[in-house]
């Protein structure tokens, strides 16, 4: 990078990149615009400096251009947006062209913080990941509007077992109750029939996908951090590969810490001079593997500290095994402190979500060293 002198910004959308590109020695600053076309964006770079080397911020056009440029010769990296420090001044001075010059500027001197890029099949496994999790998003919305919509004809399940106890909706006995219903208007009926087979559909997706992500998880590539993860109790067959899936490559983390912090779990912080003030979590990362770390926590509120054992055809690897269960009996330890102390339980559990997220860390990284 000390031999690069010329250094290009690129203001991506959907249709269109501006193009800003800098010459550190002679201070000259050109611009051009494009329609999203990487092989034009690559000629107008190679035609300037051929040792360049661009930069575009993270988001919604996600990694594509970047895959593009790079295939084609030139140098491209991704910027974190969480980490663009931009003057107060520029946010009222904002175009396509100041943004890709400031983030030439920022790329010159270093202060650009890179975005990891997967490769296609790692992208692609994350892809299928998130696509299960929107399936499960609208499974939730159909058997809400499907159960509001009953609600709103005063029709609620409240069948008891013979001990008294209510049982469960979306069980056979809840399948076996909605099938007896009927309405004295024809579009009342239409209307339940809409919902109750939209309902069946979105089950129907999700027991698909979960097959899908299952299959790709057992891939040689990923199995043998899949099988480790399960060791931690928690962590089934969709979370381990939510975990492998969404982290790519555990040792891209410099440690632990760094990996909880990408999740956002971390405390955030508000200290100055002798004042040290520390509040809730940044939720500053990844959404998506938050949620699902803390959900797997909650599993430590009544867990036993022995070791969880193989299922059938699991593999995992020998040492990160044993250290996974050292964690078990870490976390059950340190979530029984927590709450022995008066916290709260929401607060207990996301102090054990974040721990288990940095044991996470350690045994995927174990089993990704011994493939």
């Amino acid at each position: 990078m000390m031999n690069v002198t010329t250094f290009a910004g690129l203001d991506v959308h959907a249709r269109s990149i501006k193009a800003v590109a800098l010459d550190v020695v002679t201070g000259e600053v050109r611009s051009a615009t494009f329609g999203y076309d990487a092989c034009a964006v690559a000629e107008w770079i190679r035609s300037i400096d051929p040792g360049a080397r661009c930069v575009y911020e993270s988001g919604v056009t996600g990694f594509d251009l970047q895959k593009k440029l790079s295939s084609l010769g030139v140098d491209c990296v991704i910027g974190a947006v969480s980490k663009m420090i931009k003057p107060a001044a520029d946010r009222r001075r904002k175009s396509d062209r100041n943004d890709a010059e400031f983030l030439a500027r920022m790329l010159s001197v270093g202060n650009i913080v890179e975005v990891w890029v997967p490769d296609d099949e790692c992208e692609a496994a994350r892809d299928l990941a998130r696509a299960l999790d929107d399936a499960r998003e609208d499974l939730r919305r159909q058997k809400q509007r499907l159960s509001k919509f009953l609600l709103r004809h005063g029709l609620v399940f409240d069948e008891r077992t013979p001990s008294g106890q209510r049982k469960g909706n979306w069980t056979g006995a809840y399948w076996s109750w909605i099938s007896s219903i009927s309405f004295a208007e024809k579009a009342d009926n239409d209307a339940f029939a809409f919902y109750v087979d939209a309902v069946r559909q979105a089950e129907e997706d999700k027991r698909r996908l979960e097959k899908l992500v299952a299959d790709e998880a057992s891939r040689p590539r990923r199995r043998k951090r899949v099988d480790s993860l399960r060791c931690l109790k928690g962590v089934d067959v969709m979370t381990a590969a939510d975990i492998v899936f969404e982290a790519g490559e555990f040792a891209r983390f410099r440690n632990a810490r760094s990996f909880a912090a990408w999740l956002g779990l971390t405390p955030s912080e508000h200290s100055s001079g002798e004042k040290v003030a520390q509040g809730g979590i940044t939720k500053a990362g990844n959404k998506h593997l938050r949620r699902v770390m803390v959900e797997a926590a909650w599993h430590y509120l009544s867990a036993s500290p022995h070791s969880k054992g193989p299922a059938p055809g699991q593999a995992p690897d020998p040492a990160a095994r044993r250290h996974a269960s050292k964690g078990v009996r870490r976390l059950v330890g340190r979530r029984a402190a927590l709450l022995e102390r008066g916290v709260h339980k929401n607060k207990a559990n996301v102090a054990t979500a974040r721990e288990l997220a940095c044991w996470c860390w350690a045994v995927g990284l174990m089993a990704e060293r011994a493939r």
